[in-house]
C-alpha cells in the first residue's frame, strides 16, 4: 500500500456532526492501523470559540471509551483548532499563519487537504477565500480539497458549482466525496466482475435478463424533515448513490486499477444512459411518500405529519424506476432501481437476474418451480454475495428447488473488520488516489440525466405521488414496472434467504 505523505488536514465545519461522528472516529481508527503518516495534523476550523485544549476535549466524547489510552493521547496530539470566519476572507491570513506555524512546529511539510464539512454554500466561498492567501497552489506542496454532497441541487447549479470551485481548484485537486463508494462491498463490485473468469463472459445482454438495485431505509426523515422536504430520494439517493452503483455493475474494464482509467468508464455509463423525456415520466418513474401506519402495533406518522414537513407537500420519500443503457454490451437489459424511506428494513443490494434456460425441460413437464438463477450482491447489512440456483430434490422426478451458494466478508480469515467508508475515502486522499471520488463531468451527467424527471414532476401537477404505508415497500403501482416479474423483497439477512426473514 502507497504510505501517505505528511500533510495537514484542515477540516471546515470542526464543530460540527459529520467531524464529530465519523471523520474524527474515522482517523482514529487508521491510528489503531498505523496508517496515518509520522508527521501529521488536524487543524479545526469553524466559528466556534475554542482553544487546542477544548477541542481536543470536545472530541474525545466520540471516541469510544476502550480505546486504548496511550493511543488516544498521541491521536489527540495531532488535533489543533483554530477559530475564523469562514465566510470572511479577512480571517484567512490567520488560517494560513497558523497552518504554517503547525508545519514549522511539527516539521510538517507544506502539504494542506481541506474537508469542507460544511453547508454546501460555503463550498464556493471557502475555495475563493483559499486562493485568496494562495493556499490553493501547489508550488510548494500538495493542496487538496474535499467536497461533501451535495453536488447542486440540480443540473444548472452542479455546473455552476464545478465552475466556481474550477476557478480556484484544479480537477486532479478536487475530490468529491460520496460515502457511498467507500464501502468495501461496492468496491467489491469491481473484482467481483474482473477478476472471475465465471462472470465477465456472461455480464451482458445475452445472458442478463434485468439488472435490479435497491436501497431501503426503515428509518423515516426523523428530525431531518425541514432539510428533507427539499431535496427528496432523488436527489438524496437517485443521482449520486444509486447511479455510481449502476455504473460500477454497468462498465467495461478499465485498462489498469487507475483513479482515471475507473472514472472514464463510468462517465461512459452515464453517456450511454436512454434518455427519458419529460411526457415519459409517468412510464419509467413511480414516487411514492409514506402515510401513517401502524408497524409492530405501533402507530407511525406519515411523512406530511412530520416536523419541518409542507402539510401539502409532494416530495417523494419513494422513488422506482426502469431505465436502460444503450450500449454494445447492455442492448435491451432493464434496469430497474428502487429506494425509500419507512420501508420494512434497511438494505441496499445488486441483484442480476440471468435469463431462464431456452429450454424448460423440468418446469414444463413437472410443473414444478423453474426459476431464473441470480447473482445476489448485499452491499449492506450482511455485506456478501448470494448465488441462486436450482438442484433437484431428494427422491422421484425431477422437482427442482432454488438453492442458496452464499460468501460473507465476515468469513476471511483476516478480516477483522470491515473498514467504514470514511477510514477508506480519507487515507484514498491522504495518498493522492481518487477512485472512489466523483468527477465533475460524472456528476453533471448524472444531473443531466435525471433533470427531465424534476422538470416534469414540478411541470405537470398531475403526475401522481402514491401514497404507501410506513412499513411496507412502496406504492403497489411500481410492481408494473418490472416485466415477467416482480421486485425481489430482501431482507436483512443474506444468510438462509428464502428460509427466514429478518426485519
Amino acid at each position: 500500500m502507497k504510505q501517505a505523505e505528511s500533510h495537514i488536514l484542515v477540516i471546515f465545519g470542526a464543530s460540527g456532526d459529520l467531524t464529530k461522528r465519523k471523520l474524527i472516529p474515522a482517523l482514529l481508527e487508521l491510528e489503531k492501523q498505523n496508517l496515518l503518516p509520522d508527521a501529521l495534523a488536524v487543524l479545526g476550523v469553524s466559528r466556534t470559540n475554542l482553544s487546542d485544549r477544548e477541542f481536543r476535549q470536545r472530541m474525545t466524547e466520540f471516541l469510544g471509551k476502550n480505546e486504548d489510552e496511550k493511543l488516544v493521547t498521541k491521536f489527540l496530539d495531532r488535533l489543533f483548532y483554530q477559530s475564523i470566519s469562514t465566510s470572511e476572507s479577512y480571517d484567512y491570513p490567520v488560517l494560513k499563519d497558523r497552518l504554517l506555524t503547525i508545519a514549522k512546529e511539527k516539521a510538517i511539510p507544506e502539504n494542506f487537504i481541506f474537508y469542507l464539512s460544511t453547508p454546501p454554500q460555503l463550498y464556493e466561498i471557502i475555495p475563493k477565500n483559499l486562493a485568496s492567501v494562495d493556499l490553493n497552489k501547489s508550488d510548494d506542496g500538495f493542496r487538496r480539497l474535499i467536497v461533501e454532497k451535495p453536488f447542486g441541487t440540480d443540473l444548472n447549479s452542479a455546473k455552476e458549482l464545478n465552475k466556481n470551485l474550477l476557478n480556484y481548484f484544479a480537477e486532479n485537486q478536487i475530490y468529491r466525496i460520496d460515502h457511498y463508494l467507500g464501502k468495501e462491498s461496492v468496491q467489491n463490485l469491481l473484482v467481483t466482475r474482473f477478476s472471475n473468469g465465471i462472470f465477465e463472459p456472461i455480464w451482458n445482454h445475452n445472458f442478463i435478463h434485468h439488472v435490479e438495485i435497491t436501497s431501503a431505509e426503515s428509518l423515516g426523515v426523523e428530525n431531518r424533515g425541514g432539510y428533507y422536504d427539499h431535496s427528496g430520494a432523488m436527489r438524496d439517493m437517485v443521482q449520486n448513490h444509486l447511479l455510481q452503483l449502476v455504473g460500477m455493475v454497468a462498465m467495461e474494464p478499465p485498462v489498469v486499477v487507475e483513479a482515471d482509467a475507473i472514472r472514464n468508464e463510468v462517465l461512459k455509463v452515464f453517456q450511454s444512459l436512454r434518455p427519458i423525456k419529460e411526457e415519459e415520466v409517468e412510464k419509467y418513474v413511480i414516487r411514492g411518500q409514506y402515510i401513517e401506519s401502524h408497524i409492530k402495533n405501533e402507530l407511525v406518522k406519515g411523512y406530511r405529519q412530520e416536523e419541518g414537513v409542507d402539510p401539502e407537500s409532494r416530495t417523494e420519500t419513494f422513488l422506482a424506476m426502469k431505465f436502460f443503457i444503450d450500449n454494445w454490451r447492455w442492448a435491451g437489459v432493464p434496469f430497474y432501481i428502487r429506494t425509500g424511506k419507512k420501508l420494512p428494513t434497511r438494505v441496499t443490494e445488486v441483484v442480476i437476474h440471468f435469463k431462464k434456460t431456452p429450454h424448460h425441460l423440468f418446469g414444463n413437464q413437472y410443473n414444478t418451480e423453474q426459476t431464473a438463477n441470480q447473482l445476489v450482491i448485499r452491499i449492506q447489512p450482511d455485506e456478501g454475495i448470494l448465488l441462486k440456483f436450482g438442484m433437484k430434490v431428494p427422491g422421484a422426478g425431477f422437482r427442482v428447488q432454488s438453492v442458496n451458494m452464499d460468501f460473507h466478508y465476515e468469513d476471511l480469515a483476516d478480516a477483522q473488520r470491515l473498514p467504514a467508508a470514511y477510514e477508506r475515502l480519507l487515507l484514498d486522499c491522504m495518498q493522492g488516489d481518487a477512485t472512489l471520488y466523483s468527477r465533475g463531468d460524472a456528476v453533471e451527467k448524472a444531473w443531466e440525466y435525471v433533470q427531465p424527471i424534476m422538470n416534469a414532476w414540478q411541470n405537470n401537477a398531475e403526475i401522481p405521488i402514491y401514497g404507501y404505508p410506513a412499513g411496507t415497500w412502496g406504492p403497489d403501482v411500481a410492481d408494473q414496472l418490472v416485466e415477467d416479474g416482480q421486485w425481489r423483497y430482501p431482507c436483512k439477512n443474506l444468510s438462509n434467504d428464502g428460509t427466514y426473514c429478518e426485519l
